[in-house]
């Protein structure tokens, strides 16, 4: 029997505008229900999928802050649990977000972790078990999750080098839900809805959009996810014409290849 957690009263730093979010299976109920168990969650998917939008709508439903850290090859474990600075003639502490998140409770989230360096990842361990605890080294605390913590984490397994891939003992910790770009229709509802463009521009566009997806078999590293689409869209809707605002929202963020380029073109003449 699921136990929505809609409209719980909101912590402070909670959003207070709903994140606009279509579901396409039972994860919001899935995440509620790790949530209530005091698990911590793997979202795995394509750039630009919806994996940190879930996140902010999740964030609204349950009434708690997100906390987000954009992981990068030189994150290090003090830029996430804190680190000691200079403040006049005083030495003085400062919290890093993971630390912040597990004082005052709310959702951690790490995007494209595997970036981040490996021994970075190990502090997550106790947080992301049973134990729920992190260890500040530093200031000799040991601090223990309060029930309104949880740890989110994110990656694109299918853009990561085999050598940045999560250990098993890492990947072992967290609930995992898997996400994907969305059916056709689907996107085109979603496109329509963030941008506020008519729904057959808002088709032709995600249409043209699945075409240079399939581009990743001549090349194309990073196909372009939906908010990509969004972002044309938007610029669609200001009075910019279908190509130029996809050259300069979709295509130019994704390629530099001429030949790349040159085909993505032919698929938006093509296309509208």
């Amino acid at each position: 029997m699921s136990t929505s957690t809609k409209g719980a009263p909101a912590h402070a730093g909670a959003p207070t505008k709903e994140p606009f979010y279509k579901p396409f299976g039972r994860e919001i109920e899935i995440f509620e229900a790790a949530y209530r168990s005091k698990m911590a969650v793997l979202l795995k998917g394509p750039t630009g999928c919806g994996k940190t939008r879930f996140v902010s709508h999740m964030a609204w439903r349950l009434g708690l802050p997100v906390h987000t850290v954009a992981c990068h090859d030189d994150l290090t474990s003090s830029d996430l649990v804190g680190r000691y600075l200079i403040k006049g003639r005083e030495t003085v502490w400062l919290d890093g977000p993971l630390t912040s998140a597990v004082r005052s409770g709310g959702i951690c989230y790490l995007d494209e972790v595997v970036e981040a360096r490996k021994d970075t990842t190990v502090i997550l361990h106790p947080l992301s078990d049973d134990r729920r605890v992190l260890s500040v080294e530093k200031t000799g605390e040991e601090l223990k999750a309060p029930d309104n913590f949880m740890l989110v984490i994110s990656y694109n397994p299918g853009y990561q080098h085999i050598l940045k891939d999560l250990k098993p003992s890492t990947r072992q910790r967290f609930i995992s839900l898997e996400f994907d770009y969305p059916s056709e229709e689907m996107e085109a509802e979603i496109v329509a809805s963030e941008s506020s463009l008519d729904s057959a521009t808002a088709t032709k566009l995600v249409r043209a959009g699945r075409r240079m997806r399939k581009l990743i078999d001549s090349g194309l590293e990073s196909p372009p996810g939906t908010r990509l689409l969004v972002h044309a869209a938007t610029l669609m809707k200001e009075g910019l014409e279908a190509q130029e605002a996809c050259e300069a929202a979709i295509i130019r963020p994704v390629t530099d290849d001429i030949e790349l380029h040159k085909a993505m073109i032919d698929i938006l003449k093509a296309s509208f």
